[in-house]
């Protein structure tokens, strides 16, 4: 089962920044998720449309200028990266998933994908671009028919994971409050993968193995990678920040 350090290994820094990035290839995260918006020429990494909760700077990231954006911190610690410091910094160390949040994919996002596969050490497959937008990944994948792409849904459809094939994703990423055996069998019928998002407890990463799903997204990689591997974890190892 791959782990993804959901916007890096955020229990353990701040959320989407360089710092959070290090300490999940510390942990050998298996991949790294990532959030991101379009700002001028730039892709910016960061997951709220509000600045508040992460920078304590009131307003919206799209009415700043990036010169401005740039001057922030994440929890007064961390500057608030691009797209290509992050992709540089990783460095085809491990599969990289790039939620579009606020975007418009017109906005020269596969050149920043290509860029890194050039310059960054990436090879195609290890990208993955997901997106609750299913019209946004529609578009990209006629556009860019190679690029991998992963759905993404916080419920289980009627038709379960036909949507994603619909898309010809790669994979399906589902809500741990919504998976099921039935989803999971189904997705794997259709030649998806399967992740699963936000999993931080150890009880449920123990079901989701169980479940066969192929993979998850949790904050915490090094307790995640230890659970999965049949280690004994201290409880108070699960504590996660909220």
């Amino acid at each position: 089962m791959l782990i993804f350090a959901h916007r890096g290994a955020s229990f353990e820094a701040p959320e989407n920044t360089i710092a959070a990035f290090s300490k999940a290839l510390d942990a050998q995260a298996d991949g790294i998720e990532i959030d991101v918006y379009p700002l001028e020429d730039e892709w910016i990494v960061f997951h709220d449309r509000y600045l508040a909760r992460l920078t304590a700077h009131q307003g919206r990231l799209q009415d700043l200028t990036l010169a401005q954006l740039r001057t922030l911190k994440v929890f007064g610690q961390q500057t608030i990266p691009t797209l290509d410091e992050v992709l540089d910094y990783i460095g085809g160390r491990c599969h990289v998933n790039i939620e579009l949040k606020g975007a418009d994919i017109k906005r020269g996002l596969t050149r920043h994908l290509r860029r890194a596969v050039a310059q960054a050490n990436f090879q195609p497959e290890q990208l993955i671009v997901s997106s609750f937008n299913h019209h946004w990944l529609a578009q990209l994948k006629h556009d860019h028919p190679q690029q991998l792409i992963g759905a993404l849904t916080t419920s289980c459809p009627l038709t379960y994971a036909q949507f994603a094939q619909t898309l010809q994703a790669w994979s399906v990423h589902i809500d741990v409050d919504f998976v099921t055996q039935e989803f999971v069998d189904d997705a794997h019928q259709r030649g998806l993968k399967v992740l699963v998002f936000t999993v931080d407890e150890p009880d449920d990463m123990r079901d989701l193995k169980a479940m066969g799903v192929d993979g998850i997204f949790t904050n915490h990689p090094s307790l995640a990678r230890n659970v999965i591997s049949g280690l004994f974890v201290d409880a108070r190892e699960s504590n996660h920040l909220d």
